[in-house]
């Protein structure tokens, strides 16, 4: 997972671990109870490893003076020859302009392309009990990876059998902006992607919905990391449906 790819999804400037445990976490009040960005950080990665999963690549940035955190962790999933990974995005705020959060999605090796289905994911504002209910709620969300994991396979799979022409391929297009799973200024970039991929490997299937899945997710890598699940989560849903998979959504 390259880090540049971090900072583009969520404009951010990279940090490390070092960085996130020396940001000062404000005082809170008896409304609003922050928490330092290393701790979120520490919750998941602990909860992966009771779990017997292996983080292999973080990334990590911070915006605002560090007032605001997003993190990607890769993790392993065992299919280590496939073409893409499973991603946890984190995010955390000391400025109340978000709660603590943790979406799960996967990423393509090539391209570092994040999609998010929306089916796992926590947001727990900053509240009194935050630090008492943060660990039951990742442990949850980490615990339904195993499950999510086959699906997403069966669902990419899905995708690169699955044919399509140009013809329909501009109505996915139409169909996904009605949906609101893309945005109209991404449509040009989308099509460029779609007629000619700047990664060949989404060419080898022929013009299929993995290329075309790819060509959306190439043009949403400047819309911001936590626009993504979503938007994702409903280009899913429609791709889904065109391959004939009963809708995640």
């Amino acid at each position: 997972m390259n880090q540049s790819n971090l900072i583009l999804h969520c404009g951010a400037a990279k940090a490390d671990r070092e960085q996130l445990a020396h940001v000062c976490t404000p005082d809170g009040d008896n409304t609003w109870c922050p928490i330092p960005h290393e701790t979120l950080v520490s919750e998941v990665e602990g909860a992966l490893n009771r779990a017997n999963m292996r983080i292999v690549t973080e990334a990590h940035g911070m915006s605002a003076d560090g007032a605001r955190y997003f993190g990607l962790l890769q993790v392993a999933n065992g299919d280590e020859q496939g073409d893409y990974s499973y991603v946890l995005g984190l995010r955390n705020s000391h400025d109340k302009r978000f709660p603590a959060g943790l979406v799960v999605g996967s990423a393509v090796f090539v391209c570092d392309n994040l999609a998010f289905s929306g089916e796992i994911k926590i947001a727990r504002k900053h509240t009194r009990f935050i630090m008492r209910d943060l660990p039951g709620l990742v442990s949850g969300a980490v615990g339904q990876l195993g499950d999510r994991w086959h699906e997403q396979a069966e669902r990419i799979n899905a995708y690169r059998g699955h044919e399509l022409t140009d013809v329909q391929a501009h109505d996915l297009v139409i169909r996904a902006l009605d949906n609101r799973a893309i945005t109209v200024t991404q449509v040009p970039a989308i099509l460029q992607e779609w007629r000619t991929p700047r990664h060949p490997e989404f060419s080898a299937d022929g013009k299929s919905a993995w290329r075309l899945f790819n060509a959306v997710t190439e043009a949403a890598k400047g819309s911001g990391l936590w626009a993504l699940p979503q938007r994702t989560q409903a280009l899913h849903g429609l791709l889904d449906g065109e391959v004939g998979l009963f809708s995640q959504s």
